[in-house]
């Protein structure tokens, strides 16, 4: 098959927007959460232009988040056909993908470990009569990939928005350290990314155009030297490819590949873990490697371990953020974002901050960010068997983020408002001082001090989670949340209802 271009018409206009995205002003950010009480959700995807969004646990069922709330029936439970699952296990369904087609042919694929432990690429059919429901019997196993280890199985599988093929992230087989060097090796399907067409004679065809056909190596293969690519994801308007790798005990990084590569890339595992040399220990890149355009160390505090990659946003809601990558660390928590033109990394943050939900949620456990069908971001918190839940990324309506900050002090409103729930507002202050903020009835009467002491320059959010000082749920009715700087007051007005 040729490789002509398949973009849509979503990515089209997220495109347009990137070219003006330089125009716009930076937005502060927020997490909403949009389901929760979700058994072990590891994964998220919607086709393009569908306003659901489905919820994969990793035990074997998909559910539908809807209008606001997850449907009661599942979309799909195979969960008799995938491995037993227990703590951290890697294995289970991992991943979810919808065919560029699926509002026409109704097809969409998995990646799961079977009863045996293996990996499965498996195709199923929607129901014609109910959208909300697949058919578990219509399913078509294209690829089944023995794994000698339970670890290390990738996950994701994703369609190229350039041309519609299948592509399949797969993990070095697990252990550590690679032991039967399987991520170098081109006789196995190990510690690759595989490219695939589903739309030809069954089980699948192999595009011509990869770069292993007719040489020496399998031909599914696309590029190899990967440890663990759980999560990587395609830039929706451009085509390129973001691989989240994760490594052995000390590196891990993000790999990029340009929508106009023809594959073939080897990206290091085992010879390297990072830019680092790992086996052997010295003169391990003879220049064929390609290295990573980011990487991080494990430790810190929080300690940082297993990078989960990420999604490029491309949605409307925060037309500022067009193409930046957002991506975390399973073990610390920790949410960064930056941009990459192919040449040159910039404007890298730590948004994990900005992006706590506050009022007593916390997001952790990240197993994935993700894309809805309009190219708005998820945040996947994986959790326990009853406590998962899904954080949508959302403009902060309270929020000045990186705006210029001004001569004066400034309250922002609060929102939600008015609220049952958590209330966030920004205080901005352009110098360093002291200040206070307390939250106060009708009648001044302070209920509960929010933040007392010294401030820096810049941009600090507060919450307030609607109780009073001894951890007692308020009243509904009118509160005021008043900041004193520099003997000036800053109030904002909260109405509380139950």
């Amino acid at each position: 098959m040729t490789r002509t271009r398949r973009i849509g018409r979503t990515a089209l206009l997220a495109g347009a927007a990137l070219a003006l995205a330089g125009t716009l002003p930076a937005h502060a950010l927020e997490t909403v959460r949009v389901a929760g009480q979700l058994n072990r959700p590891i994964y998220a995807a919607a086709p393009e232009g569908d306003d659901r969004l489905f919820i994969v646990e990793q035990r074997g069922v998909i559910k539908i988040l809807q209008d606001g709330e997850v449907l009661e029936t599942p979309f799909l439970d195979i969960d008799d056909r995938v491995t037993n699952i227990s703590g951290n296990d890697e294995r289970g369904l991992l991943g979810l993908a919808f065919h560029p087609d699926y509002a026409e042919n109704g097809e969409f694929f998995l990646n799961y470990t079977n009863n045996s432990s293996n990996t499965v690429i498996a195709r199923y059919l929607v129901s014609p009569d109910d959208p909300n429901l697949a058919l578990p019997d219509s399913e078509e196993i294209l690829l089944t990939i023995n794994q000698p280890y339970s670890n290390h199985n990738g996950g994701t599988l994703l369609f190229s928005p350039i041309d519609g093929t299948l592509f399949i992230g797969m993990g070095d087989g697990g252990s550590g350290g690679d032991p039967g060097n399987r991520a170098q090796r081109l006789d196995t399907l190990l510690g690759k990314m595989l490219r695939i067409d589903v739309d030809g004679a069954f089980p699948y065809e192999i595009p011509p155009d990869n770069p292993f056909v007719g040489e020496e190596g399998l031909d599914e293969i696309w590029s190899y030297g990967l440890r663990n690519p759980y999560r990587w994801s395609f830039d929706r308007a451009t085509g390129d490819l973001y691989i989240g790798d994760v490594g052995q005990g000390d590196w891990e990084e993000v790999d990029f590949e340009p929508a106009a590569d023809e594959g073939g890339r080897n990206y290091g595992w085992r010879r390297m873990e990072g830019n680092h040399c790992y086996n052997p220990p010295e003169d391990c890149n003879d220049g064929s490697l390609i290295l990573p355009i980011h990487e991080y160390s494990h430790g810190g505090d929080p300690f940082r371990c297993s990078i989960t990659g990420g999604s490029v946003y491309r949605g409307a809601a925060i037309p500022s953020l067009q193409g930046t990558y957002f991506f975390a660390d399973f073990c610390s928590d920790q949410i960064w974002s930056f941009r990459y033109d192919g040449e040159n990394l910039t404007e890298f943050q730590d948004r994990t901050a900005e992006l706590d939900p506050g009022g007593g949620q916390a997001i952790g456990d990240i197993a994935a960010i993700v894309e809805d069908g309009f190219g708005e971001l998820y945040v996947v918190d994986r959790a326990g068997t009853s406590s998962g839940e899904i954080y949508k990324i959302l403009p902060d309506p309270a929020g000045v983020g990186d705006l210029p900050i001004g001569d004066a002090p400034h309250l922002s409103m609060a929102r939600p408002n008015p609220s049952n729930a958590a209330v966030r507002l920004r205080l901005t202050l352009p110098h360093a001082t002291t200040a206070q903020v307390a939250v106060v009835d009708v009648e001044g009467r302070r209920i509960r001090s929010l933040r007392s002491g010294r401030f820096g320059a810049g941009t600090e959010t507060l919450v307030w989670d609607g109780n009073d000082a001894t951890g007692r749920r308020v009243a509904a009715g009118v509160y005021f949340i008043r900041a004193l700087v520099d003997g000036e007051r800053l109030t904002r007005r909260i109405e509380r209802i139950d």
